[in-house]
């Protein structure tokens, strides 16, 4: 390694460095709040199960089992709420970092892309608390026997809400996926079309493995992510007559 290649790496690590810090900071300071108000966003949490309770489950609410688990939960969710409210600019950092080595018209789209990818997230996880969560409890609920007393564990219903959070957020991310895979060359959009359906079977086999086995829960991520996926193409469609229509206009005149 010459001289010049090795003062290049040591900066770039430096750099490095100085991102992880500010996003480390950045996370530190989205804990103070999170953790102050963690008792209240658990609170929060509880509430679409709390109201798929019948009468008699619904003054006992949920129980711990754990002797620290009253502590540690609404701990864990502060913390995945200081995640949550720190990613988009532990988002920017990254770019920040990657972006001198992008090419100009990769920085136009590098960024929309951390923005979309970070909105498609966060709308995935409202539309799991939002209409999900309501419908799948109360679904369960229906088929609970009367004479069961339901108090579910608060650890195994962290657990399951964080695994739906992630499952939805993630899932929602497919159309910025279909965009890039189109955008690297990987695949086409007459490919994505052709494989439609292929793609509608592999999404309900997804959303089977990692939704609760049930209907509700099911459908409600399996059409989402076709829907999604539709959009996906429809985007990455646009940025295709889009590249042509300025190839068109750049070629050289004869």
């Amino acid at each position: 390694m010459t001289q010049e290649a090795q003062e290049t790496f040591i900066s770039h690590l430096i750099e490095l460095r100085q991102r992880l810090v500010w996003s480390l900071l950045a996370y530190a300071a989205a804990c103070i709040p999170c953790l102050w108000f963690s008792a209240e966003l658990y609170d929060l949490l509880a509430q679409p199960l709390i109201h798929s309770l019948p009468e008699g489950s619904r003054s006992i609410g949920m129980i711990a089992t754990g002797v620290i688990t009253p502590f540690i939960i609404p701990m864990k969710i502060g913390f995945f709420a200081a995640f949550i409210l720190a990613l988009p600019f532990v988002l920017y950092q990254a770019w920040a970092f990657v972006a001198p080595g992008l090419y100009s018209h990769e920085k136009r789209l590098a960024l929309p892309l951390v923005v979309s990818s970070t909105v498609l997230f966060l709308v995935g996880m409202f539309f799991c608390y939002y209409f999900v969560f309501g419908q799948v409890f109360k679904f369960i609920a229906n088929f609970a026997p009367k004479s069961i007393t339901v108090a579910p564990d608060i650890e195994a219903y962290f657990n399951f809400v964080l695994g739906m959070f992630l499952a939805f957020g993630l899932a929602f991310e497919l159309p910025v996926v279909v965009f890039v895979l189109v955008l690297t060359g990987l695949v086409s959009v007459e490919q994505l079309r052709e494989w439609r359906g292929y793609m509608v079977v592999a999404i309900f086999i997804v959303a089977a493995i990692v939704t609760p086995p049930d209907v509700v829960s099911q459908l409600s991520l399996a059409i989402p992510m076709c829907l999604l996926y539709e959009i996906g193409i429809f985007f990455a469609q646009f940025l295709g007559r889009r590249k042509g229509e300025t190839e068109l206009t750049e070629a050289p005149k004869d």
